[in-house]
């Protein structure tokens, strides 16, 4: 399911209504996220920091830069440190999971964002399944059902990123003239954009010809400003970019009609970071909280560009 802007805007409005009577006044929240390095991973942390000292919270605030490592002490730390509430971001599942039933078996109710769990008292999240399926059905639309995709495909323990993959996958397998080109590449952290543009240039060198690339993917969009900076570039047309978050740099891309960047799946961040922090309070004041809550989303194409984007909110 996607939202028009106005109508994103206007949920927003009525969940910021929904949360003025909310409050965290001498609680303690802990809040861990795996990195903030980049505009949507920095926008879930920050916004769950400004809601809770909003509400009133003490909050410890943890940056794990990237290191799984380093998230894991950090939930050990807040795990000796018993805030009232655990507040995790993102991550690599298989490695948090023993980590966060700690926090659950240590009596502390657990909070997350794009990290499903059972051990979560409530996991905030867009609807990954429809994002997932949407964004892969709108690349095979504009294949015109044919062609071949590039995919970058490095992040599968994180719990978004596989279930959009998988989804994917199940829609490409429904197009038989729709091919992912073998062996998929990998984006990584740090560094994600340069390595995806020298990824590309060399995969546009070993495919030269028009119709070789027909689509390129990714589960988030920042491995793609490095393709589509390849890709036009390399003056190769027909070669269309797809992703998901709505990083700036990408956004602009797909504004330019002369673009390689197709079309992006738009997160609300910041509703994601206050949603979970709503959560905490409720929960924390005898309030049931449903096991997961899911936050509006909405996809951008070169075809509404024009007029979806004026119409959402800031994210600066």
């Amino acid at each position: 399911m996607t939202f028009c802007g106005t109508a994103l805007a206007l949920m927003l409005s009525m969940q910021a209504a929904s949360a003025e009577e909310l409050s965290l006044a001498g609680k303690v929240v802990g809040i861990t996220t795996i990195r903030s390095d980049n505009q949507a991973d920095r926008l879930f942390y920050q916004s769950a920091i400004a809601e809770a000292e909003r509400l009133g919270a003490e909050v410890i605030a943890l940056d794990a830069q990237s290191n799984d490592q380093t998230q894991v002490s950090q939930i050990q730390t807040l795990i000796a440190q018993q805030p009232d509430a655990v507040i995790e971001i993102l991550g690599n599942i298989d490695v948090l999971n023993p980590w966060l039933e700690r926090v659950k078996s240590a009596g502390i109710p657990l909070f997350t964002i794009d990290t499903t769990t059972p051990h979560a008292t409530n996991v905030v999240a867009s609807d990954n399944y429809a994002i997932g399926s949407a964004l892969a059905l709108q690349m095979v639309a504009d294949m015109n059902g044919k062609g071949n995709i590039l995919v970058f495909n490095g992040f599968y323990s994180v719990p978004p990123c596989k279930i959009r993959y998988d989804q994917m996958k199940y829609v490409v397998s429904n197009f038989p003239d729709v091919k992912i080109i073998e062996p998929e590449l990998r984006d990584v952290i740090p560094n994600t954009a340069q390595r995806a543009y020298s990824d590309t240039t060399d995969m546009l060198t070993k495919m030269p010809n028009d119709g070789d690339i027909g689509s390129v993917w990714a589960c988030w969009d920042v491995p793609l400003i490095g393709v589509t900076q390849a890709i036009d570039g390399a003056g190769r047309k027909g070669i269309r970019t797809y992703g998901v978050d709505g990083t700036a740099d990408f956004m602009s891309m797909i504004e330019d009609p002369e673009s390689a960047a197709g079309a992006v799946v738009i997160q609300d961040l910041v509703g994601m970071g206050k949603a979970s922090v709503q959560n905490v309070a409720r929960h924390l004041a005898g309030e049931p909280v449903p096991p997961f809550t899911f936050v509006p989303h909405i996809m951008v194409t070169k075809a509404n560009a024009a007029e979806v984007i004026p119409t959402l909110p800031e994210t600066d």
